[in-house]
């Protein structure tokens, strides 16, 4: 796997009962290291900090080997600014979906991500499929 940085606030942004962002350290990085994400949520944030950091070992592992890319390149340049997840749900155990808007900065233009993702669990581990974007 990557190198996994050390830093304060987890990039997904998300945050506690008191509205304070979540350290890196206690949100995403468990999953970054190895530990299986335990939702279809966690792991489409996982994988959103992953985009962040450029963890591309870390994206291509979560990534169902039916949809999975050959080879993954992140856009070299590209900042990401933020991450609004809008709805997670399961619909079995072993199926989830997650509509999310990620935003982010390149050559100094903003881009808006707004996609509803699609993840399956196979052998105790949440993994991307696809997702519509909309």
């Amino acid at each position: 796997m990557s190198t996994v940085r050390l830093i304060d606030a987890c990039p997904c942004g998300r945050v506690d009962a008191r509205q304070k962002a979540l350290a890196y350290a206690v949100c995403c990085q468990p999953w970054h290291l190895g530990a299986p994400a335990p939702t279809p949520e966690a792991l489409m944030r996982s994988r959103y900090s992953a985009f962040a950091l450029g963890l591309v070992d870390y994206l291509t592992a979560t990534w169902h080997p039916s949809t999975r890319p050959g080879d993954l390149e992140l856009e070299p340049g590209q900042q990401w600014l933020g991450l609004q997840v809008k709805s997670a749900r399961l619909l079995d155990d072993t199926h989830g979906e997650v509509s999310f808007v990620a935003r982010s900065r390149m050559a100094g233009r903003g881009h808006r991500l707004q996609e509803t993702s699609r993840f399956e669990r196979e052998d105790g581990r949440w993994l991307y499929v696809d997702g519509d974007v909309v």
